[in-house]
């Protein structure tokens, strides 16, 4: 059986864009299939007593975080703008990378939203940048966004927030592994892929 770890990521976080951005080829290179689970940090934080991110609550890690994410992206000769409001409305952008799982566009959907927010800085609460996104990807944005608002959709988001809270994942990007070991950050991405591969059952 193939390895495989799951992706754990929320559209409103800057390590994650760094993760979606490199998954596929990483994973690719190491032979680990890779799933992608958006999900919300939002519920998460309340949990822990937070009303907004961590690097709001503290401006010196707010400070810190923007200065490596510059340093990581120019590294990876990725664009980097901060969108306006930080941390962004992420809801509907991640009900429509579910929605989109059926025409097998999650994975480049989320990229092309990543980019939009953090590549751009641009707002993806709004519908006109979701649809740019969708357009780009050959989704039609009526459809998928119809299909976002189903109530399957709406709970499969809040499934994939509890399935989150119960592996223990408090912050995003994070992987988990076929055994449940976890893994946070995008600087264990690399872990994660070659727990994973220890993790896959063996063929007999």
């Amino acid at each position: 059986m193939k390895p495989t770890i799951v992706f754990w990521y929320e559209f409103a976080s800057t390590y994650s864009y760094l993760s979606a951005m490199r998954i596929a080829d990483t994973a690719a290179r190491e032979d680990v299939d890779v799933i992608w689970k958006p999900f919300l940090l939002g519920p998460i934080f309340k949990a822990q007593g937070w009303e907004t991110s961590p690097f709001n609550l503290y401006p010196a890690k707010g400070r810190y975080m923007i200065r490596d994410i510059e340093r990581i992206a120019a590294a990876r000769g990725l664009p980097l703008r901060m969108p306006a409001t930080f941390p962004g409305n992420s809801l509907k952008a991640a009900r429509l990378a579910i929605a989109a799982e059926p025409l097998g566009a999650t994975a480049p959907f989320s990229r092309e939203v990543f980019a939009a927010a953090f590549g751009r800085g641009l707002d993806v609460s709004e519908d006109a940048v979701l649809t740019e996104c969708l357009i780009a990807v050959g989704a039609d944005p009526d459809a998928t966004r119809a299909a976002a608002a189903e109530p399957q959709v709406k709970a499969a988001l809040r499934a994939n927030t509890d399935a989150a809270q119960a592996h223990g994942i408090f912050g995003a990007p994070s992987f988990t592994t076929s055994d449940g070991e976890l893994f946070w950050g995008d600087d264990r991405l690399g872990a994660a892929l070659a727990w994973a591969k220890k993790a896959a059952p063996r063929k007999s």
